[in-house]
């Protein structure tokens, strides 16, 4: 790929820009890779290519297939993973870091097309309970999540060029709508290499993916009111794009997730004999040199007790030491280098300014340091900083300025609102961290500080042999946080993809929000059943399907003989004597024999589609009921899930049925939700 100008996908086509101007540097030799541009593109023309062709494919699918398309393209790239990792070193990444990148971004890609499972087999879904609106119950409303007939419009960072594609791609991609990422200038060519990858594979329908490498100047004009912008970069940047008049004029959602002043509090009991001493220095270490400290999750401020300030002093310098730097195709390495030599005047730039007020203690500005198998002038080689802050409330620098790179500061805390205070002096970030044993301390530090950071970790000697780590953003989790974070959240499993989505109040009869939602809705009308449902199979059965079961008069032996059986002989069942002061007028039918007297009336004995009983949800018992009292039970189907057939075991879906126990007046005692297994019909009997 050396000096060769890179093309941008757009319009389904490979394109070389019209005047490619942006060098594209090896970080650690200093050579050119390749030469990027967008000139020639035209964003309009991409999006509408993206509206009208990539989203209406990806629209029409379920989320079902969705899933499963995802899951076919992470399959696919975790078999070719190995090829992205020697252009990755051309970053300056490390092997670790290129494994953060690479296979964290595939990771992504696995654990959000599981959610497909959480979604009904069908392209939109059904949020949340139904809301009654009416007296006699015969005007409902509900809420419905649709795709957006729009674009995703990703403005990437160059730390993590694979990683920050695909994190973002997935969720909008299983919501149903297609993407266009604009990847950072300077590491575009490995996002360049994957996407070539994707675009081969034949995966995704067409529109679902379109790619530029270049300059982005004007890319939120063409913008309306159905696309999605998310930023991933510098604040004052993002806070520029969020301002733009297009994003303000159509109240386009922009996600903006910004670099941002994350700390890590050692907590009160820690002494240096704590497990929880070595592994506070271990996580500030890492975050410290992973990535060459080039992580809008990296750990900026170290806050510890005024009497841990040296030993935490003393312990990192001793682990930085022995970081060596160099060349990431040594296996020796922990450290490779900045992005590129513009980002080394960056972080000195702000270095500086830090100076100002607090003094280095590790490393030292404009130092080089020996490197393996590269020369330091060559590449974009930067060596650790620490610097201690002997007055944080009043020296508070640290707390508005960021350098990019493997670049930390102590501070010192008495008391743990202190050390509270002091973690929110950074104006919101992605992530804090506290490391303790006394959970007390762990639950007032999360408690105070939650409302200033997207997620907090704690971490202590029980959690630390399976932790992720500070600074690692989970796919099930809200990647985001308040403030000079960007106010923004991605990922976070089902909330992400409602991101894609666009929540719709439906109104109307219960029979007329059943037919839409494919949901039983209370109070919607009976379909009587001519067959029992349990003698259908999953496609034969109709939601409103409704059994109409023989009745049952309780009696003082069924009581007897229920709490015989199962053991429960509480006061209210078995000792009519024991009754005064409580609610009840009388001796008490057990409420599970009131359940499983149901069960008996409704359920066909017979062989057939019905696999198995597969669980109980919202069983409620709601009127007492006494000897003498008649039962009957309204068994109606209520909701159908579409399962993906397993190999060795029989096509089949799940089935929600209605249980409605009523009694000779009418009026329901116990109402719940049973779940069976039934069979296709290409299974047979």
């Amino acid at each position: 790929m050396s000096n060769s100008i890179l093309p941008n996908y757009a319009l389904g086509e490979w394109i070389k820009p019209l005047n490619a101007n942006i060098e594209q540097k090896d970080a650690i030799t200093g050579e050119i890779i390749s030469i990027a541009g967008s000139e020639g593109l035209d964003f309009a023309e991409m999006m509408d290519y993206a509206r009208k062709v990539g989203n209406t494919a990806l629209r029409k699918m379920t989320f079902h297939e969705r899933g499963l398309m995802i899951k076919k393209l992470a399959l696919f790239l975790h078999a070719k993973r190995k090829e992205y990792y020697a252009l990755s070193y051309r970053t300056g990444a490390t092997k670790i870091d290129s494994w953060i990148d690479i296979e964290g971004g595939i990771g992504n890609l696995f654990a959000n097309a599981s959610l497909r499972k959480k979604f009904p087999n069908q392209p939109f879904d059904v949020d949340g309970e139904y809301v009654p609106l009416s007296k006699e119950g015969t005007f409902i409303g509900h809420h419905i999540m649709v795709p957006r007939r729009g674009v995703a419009v990703h403005i990437n960072a160059f730390n993590f060029p694979i990683w920050g594609m695909l994190e973002k791609c997935a969720v909008n991609w299983l919501a149903g709508m297609p993407a266009i990422v604009k990847a950072a200038e300077s590491t575009s060519f490995l996002t360049q290499l994957m996407v070539r990858d994707i675009v081969d594979s034949g995966i995704l329908p067409k529109g679902a993916l379109q790619l530029i490498n270049g300059y982005g100047f004007g890319l939120l004009d063409p913008l309306t009111s159905q696309d999605v912008c998310t930023f991933t970069g510098s604040a004052s940047t993002g806070r520029m794009l969020k301002a733009h008049p297009n994003i303000i004029g159509n109240a386009i959602p922009f996600n903006m997730e910004a670099d941002s002043l994350n700390c890590i509090v050692l907590g009160k009991d820690v002494i240096t004999d704590s497990p929880e001493f070595d592994l506070f220095v271990k996580e500030v270490h890492r975050e410290m040199t992973v990535k060459c400290g080039q992580k809008c999750t990296a750990i900026r401020r170290i806050i510890v007790p005024q009497n841990m300030v040296n030993p935490v002093q003393e312990a990192l310098a001793k682990r930085l030491d022995r970081t060596t730097i160099g060349s990431p195709n040594n296996k020796e390495v922990r450290m490779g280098a900045l992005v590129s030599k513009e980002q080394v005047e960056e972080v000195n730039k702000q270095v500086k300014k830090l100076m100002e007020e607090q003094e280095i203690v590790y490393g030292a500005y404009g130092k080089s340091a020996d490197v393996i198998d590269a020369q330091w002038d060559n590449g974009a080689f930067y060596s650790p900083i620490l610097f201690y802050n002997d007055n944080p409330f009043n020296k508070t620098a640290v707390h508005d300025t960021e350098a990019f790179g493997p670049v930390s500061t102590i501070m010192p805390y008495n008391d743990i609102d202190e050390a509270i205070t002091l973690s929110q002096m950074g104006k919101g970030s992605l992530v804090s961290s506290i490391c303790t044993f006394d959970d007390n301390i762990a639950r007032d530090y999360v408690i105070g500080a939650a409302s200033h950071h997207g997620r907090i970790l704690i971490l202590n000697r029980e959690s630390a042999k399976e932790s992720t780590g500070h600074g690692s953003p989970m796919p099930l989790l809200v990647h985001g946080g308040p403030g000079r974070a960007g106010g923004g959240e991605e990922m976070g499993g089902l909330r992400g993809v409602k991101h894609y989505l666009q929540r719709c109040a439906i109104q109307g009869t219960p029979t007329s929000i059943t037919k839409v939602t494919g949901i039983f809705q209370p109070g919607a009308k009976y379909n009587e059943a001519q067959i029992h449902p349990f003698r259908k199979h999953f496609e034969e059965l109709e939601v409103g399907e409704t059994v109409f079961t023989h009745k049952h008069t309780v009696t003082d032996s069924d009581i007897v003989n229920f709490a015989n059986v199962s053991g429960d002989n509480f006061y209210a069942h078995m000792d009519a004597t024991s009754l005064e002061g409580t609610m009840f007028e009388g001796r008490v039918a057990h409420g599970y024999f009131v359940l499983s007297k149901a069960a008996g009336l409704f359920v066909d004995p017979k062989k057939g589609p019905v696999l198995l009983n597969y669980g109980l949800d919202e069983c409620r018992f709601t009127k007492p009921v006494y000897p003498g009292m008649t039962l009957g039970v309204k068994f109606t189907v209520k909701e159908k899930l579409d399962q993906e057939k397993r190999e060795d075991e029989p096509a089949k879906g799940i089935v929600k049925f209605l249980v409605d126990v009523y009694d000779e007046t009418g009026e329901t005692v116990a109402i719940a939700t049973i779940l069976t297994m039934v069979k296709k019909l290409d299974q047979g009997e």
